[in-house]
């Protein structure tokens, strides 16, 4: 595998070339990477690209099988990073961009009702801003000050924020939101296309040329629900990925593209089995209540007149479950405001799952979802490049300060409103 370039003197090399229609070629495996032209590198401002692997557990880097991933991580600044509860996929992303907790920004589930929508459902494919107009992302705010961006796939970047969807066919969105430039998720498109992407963004001229990039890979924790997270399958995915990051990395130098790179993931993933399963069927009557989500955290909601018998029955002790009303959810969780959080609460002990039913076969798979704090829940943050300091650590801080930190790299004001500070990173920051 290649070297890849120095944080403080990345992505710059070949000044001018451009590649239509193919990427450039990898260099051969252990190459040296190509040396920066400090010339080249001046004639082009800084751009910002966060990555998210979905999944990814920091101690993936462990394995010997991301040369890419563990040099950015060397060479950079990283540390571990508590996501937000509960650790799912949705939830986490929206933190990322917003700097707020999902009580507040208000997708507080993967699966999720709202009383103010009755008959209504929000899954991973809703798209309707009325879902998502709490809170605004990063590409927002950025847009509203005239910086342009692009989203390759990150969540919830399809949506018109602060639009109003149509109630009839073609379901129009009247105003709104989005990034400048931005692709509908498809699972199907490899992680190298997306790559590419990327780098046709960056090949524009400088007036349309996006300061703020996303991007997100979703296979490692694909992988590691359908295998688990020791799997061959999961390392597969985990290598896969990193050729992707050098790939991404080595097109950024070969046009001389300075950029300051923050790669992330939204949560880790824990073993699970058949043989850890609570069905739900068998702890609490279907007359009593309806079960909103299951797995590695159950929610329920009384049907009417149940919710004392409700009560009674989830708030007894349980082995390897431990169940809330949504206002006593303990206060560290920052979790249980929002009218979309349902009445009652249920989290798993660690590796532990809550299924509607007892399992018909066996199984050996991956789950995340359980308390932000568990060590198997733990999140990836690397940072590299011009903005940042050689080969540091900054010490344990929650998600909700990756936000503020875009808006410092883009120069936007700091939001005294949001959840988090970009403060973890001041001190490994360079300053101009």
């Amino acid at each position: 595998m290649f070297r890849l370039l120095p944080p403080l003197a990345i992505l710059a090399a070949v000044a001018g070339c451009a590649y239509p229609g193919t990427p450039p070629a990898l260099p051969p495996a252990n190459a040296p990477a190509p040396l920066a032209s400090p010339v080249a590198s001046a004639a082009k401002v800084p751009v910002t690209i966060m990555v998210s692997i979905d999944g990814f557990h920091p101690d993936y880097l462990d394995r010997g099988i991301t040369p890419n991933l563990s040099r950015l991580a060397a060479e950079g600044v990283t540390g571990p990073m508590l996501p937000s509860f509960p650790t799912k996929t949705y939830p986490n992303h929206w933190t990322l961009v917003t700097g707020l907790r999902p009580d507040r920004h208000d997708i507080t589930a993967n699966t999720i009702e709202d009383p103010a929508r009755p008959g209504e459902i929000f899954t991973m494919a809703t798209d309707d801003p009325a879902w998502w107009n709490a809170a605004a992302p990063v590409w927002v705010t950025a847009e509203k000050a005239g910086i342009r961006t692009a989203s390759m796939f990150w969540p919830g970047s399809v949506v018109g924020w602060g639009g109003v969807r149509s109630s009839d066919w073609p379901y129009t969105v009247i105003g709104g939101t989005r990034p400048t430039d931005w692709q509908a998720y498809t699972q199907q498109m490899p992680d190298t296309n997306r790559v590419r992407v990327v780098l046709d963004w960056m090949r524009r001229p400088a007036a349309t040329r996006p300061r703020l990039v996303l991007t997100y890979f979703d296979i490692v924790d694909t992988y590691g629900h359908q295998y688990g997270p020791v799997s061959p399958q999961v390392n597969t995915a985990i290598a896969d990925v990193d050729r992707a990051i050098g790939e991404l990395v080595a097109g950024l130098a070969a046009q001389a593209q300075p950029a300051n790179l923050i790669i992330v993931s939204d949560h880790g993933m824990a073993a699970t089995s058949s043989d850890r399963v609570i069905a739900l069927d068998q702890l609490m009557p279907a007359t009593d209540a309806r079960i909103v989500e299951a797995g590695p955290y159950a929610t329920f909601a009384p049907l009417p007149g149940r919710d004392a018998a409700v009560a009674a029955t989830l708030l007894k002790p349980h082995p390897h479950l431990t169940c809330w009303r949504k206002s006593e959810i303990p206060a560290r969780f920052h979790y249980g405001r929002s009218p979309r959080v349902p009445p009652f609460l249920c989290l798993a002990k660690d590796g532990w799952v809550t299924a509607k039913t007892s399992p018909t076969k066996p199984f050996s798979r991956g789950e995340h979802g359980y308390d932000n704090a568990a060590p198997e829940m733990r999140a990836l943050f690397i940072a590299s490049g011009p903005a940042f300091a050689s080969g540091r650590r900054v010490e344990q801080f929650d998600n909700v300060s990756v936000a503020p930190l875009l808006r410092t790299l883009l120069d936007l004001p700091a939001d005294p409103t949001l959840d988090g500070t970009d403060s973890p990173f001041r001190s490994v920051m360079k300053r101009p």
